[in-house]
């Protein structure tokens, strides 16, 4: 083996996938050895993460590392604060783990240790062995821009982000109201945003920062990183990786695919908030109703709804029945041209189906990658985290996705719901959009081909691994 690369992700499928996903394509170019080291909560699912690990080839390896207990912690304690201490305490079962890696007598010790965003607690750990941290960043590059410049913007505003009477302009981005910062930085009151400004000045401490994105997709943001003097680890763009398929070609996942094989090309919405994303009930409903109204073909993967919109990302989901959440014969109303699904669907696969001509998403960093790398407009609906961020940059910074509106009451009502679904598969702006992710699925292609950017660049990371 050439090296043994330790990776530390963060709780939550979004963040493991990605960091799995590198990980194959490290395989592609280079013979290594992968140890993935897994922090864990206390009653979060684990079956999931441990599935994907189990299947991956015999020199990536898995540790487990023992869950740690959240309970002391408030109900509604932000889902940022309970990422980071799931991190920080598992930092002495990390500190265990790296003690036995360094001495054992088969593999090399690891000459790299990956984390991502929430990830630089484990830097001072990580020295203490001699080993270099690298960052993997699982969020786009212009929220990376937006967290390095987190500890300038709190110096520069005392007001919340919320009560700015101009856009917060962030170097290489579009301008983004105050409002679609991340939600980790709502409340300059609450922990989570002293938490997400001292984690933010730990970036710097990295030796290097490998982006999930790619040049072409963030140019500005891209050239800021590197130009602006303020990001002082090497970037690394090595993006767009998304997940290769779930390879589930059975039950629902051939449910879904056999179903869109009767549908004309680019006529059907796709409608899925992720694996973390819930709606309330009265949300739910009004959904509904505006995709019943629309009178276009979807197909929706529907969860059990809850008064918090990312309840089901620490926690297994509800066992409840959702299909007992919809309005009262909806789904024999538009039997034959909406699909509604359990919880869960094989999302690569849908969003590259010929018969897919639209996303409705919650604007999750790995929704929009597929949805680019698959050619496919989005209607975007941020629930959570950096996904309002995300939103601005597919609408006003690409150009390829509309944002729904939320009325007063914080709901997206049927009609603006019909509104954007029609505009999207039918509408002129539906169009525009068509052309524009086309030409961002070509050249996210060029970025992964065997002399591309993204390419290059990963070879320039490994090559120091390596060495």
């Amino acid at each position: 083996m050439e090296a043994h690369i330790a990776i530390f992700p963060s709780p939550g499928m979004g963040h493991l996938i990605p960091l799995i996903e590198l990980a194959h394509r490290l395989l592609l170019h280079r013979r290594l050895f992968i140890t993935f080291i897994i922090p864990t909560a206390a009653g979060s699912p684990v079956k999931p993460q441990n599935d994907i690990l189990n299947a991956m080839p015999e020199n990536i390896s898995s540790i487990f590392l023992p869950p740690v207990d959240l309970n002391d912690l408030p109900h509604d304690t932000a889902l940022e604060t309970r990422i980071s201490l799931t991190v920080t305490r598992s930092l002495p079962a990390l500190r265990q783990t790296l003690t036995e890696l360094t001495s054992d007598p088969i593999k090399k010790s690891p000459s790299a240790l990956v984390v991502d965003v929430f990830g630089p607690f484990s830097f001072e750990i990580a020295k203490e062995f001699n080993i270099p941290a690298y960052m993997f960043c699982t969020v786009s590059a212009m929220t990376l821009v937006a967290t390095f410049h987190a500890p300038i913007l709190d110096q520069m505003y005392a007001c919340e982000y919320k009560d700015l009477p101009e856009p917060v302009r962030l170097p290489g981005c579009v301008p983004v109201q105050g409002t679609d910062m991340g939600d980790s930085v709502q409340d300059k009151k609450n922990e989570t945003y002293s938490r997400m400004v001292e984690l933010a000045k730990m970036f710097s401490m990295s030796k290097g920062i490998i982006v999930n994105s790619f040049v072409d997709l963030e140019p500005g943001a891209f050239k800021a990183l590197e130009d602006g003097g303020w990001c002082k680890p090497e970037i690394y763009p090595v993006g767009p990786l998304i997940r290769s398929g779930s390879e589930n070609h059975t039950g629902t996942g051939f449910e879904c695919l056999k179903w869109l094989d009767k549908h004309p090309v680019g006529s059907v919405l796709f409608v899925s908030f992720g694996s973390g994303g819930t709606l309330s009930q009265k949300q739910l409903s009004e959904l509904a109703f505006g995709l019943e109204q629309s009178g276009q073909r979807f197909l929706w993967v529907v969860k059990s709804p809850h008064g918090k919109s990312n309840a089901s990302y620490f926690n297994a989901q509800s066992h409840l029945d959702p299909f007992g959440f919809l309005p009262d014969g909806f789904v024999w109303r538009v039997e034959g041209r909406g699909l509604v699904v359990s919880t869960w669907a094989p999302q690569v696969e849908i969003l590259s189906h010929g018969s897919t001509g639209g996303f409705l998403t919650h604007c999750g960093w790995n929704s929009i990658l597929e949805s680019v790398v698959c050619g496919v407009p989005m209607i975007a609906w941020p629930l959570f985290a950096e996904q309002k961020l995300n939103s601005v940059l597919v609408t006003d910074g690409l150009g390829v996705a509309n944002r729904v509106k939320v009325d007063e009451n914080g709901v997206v009502g049927r009609d603006e719901v019909s509104k954007c679904v029609k505009g999207l598969i039918e509408g002129e702006d539906g169009r525009k959009m068509r052309l524009k992710v086309s030409e961002l699925k070509g050249l996210g292609a060029m970025a992964l081909s065997p002399d591309g950017s993204s390419t290059r660049s990963l070879l320039n990371v490994v090559q120091k691994w390596c060495d």
